[in-house]
């Protein structure tokens, strides 16, 4: 998998600022910033139901094994 190194970074705000604008460029960065944020909550949520999902199967995996004793 190709790494994205500083020189790239550079160059892809460079031209982000060029096509947008220098004023218009910290209002995209915000935009940006914000749908990264809403997505990361979004995957934080979804990996916690998954856990908690896991935690509950095994506490009726638990239980049933106790029964069956």
């Amino acid at each position: 998998m190709p790494t994205i190194g500083w020189f790239e970074i550079l160059i892809v705000v460079s031209i982000a600022i060029i096509v947008l604008g220098p004023k218009d460029f910290p209002i995209m960065l915000k935009k940006v910033g914000s749908w990264i944020g809403t997505v990361k909550k979004y995957v934080s949520n979804l990996e916690n139901e998954v856990s908690n999902i896991d935690i509950e199967d095994n506490q009726i995996e638990k239980k049933e094994d106790k029964k069956d004793e």
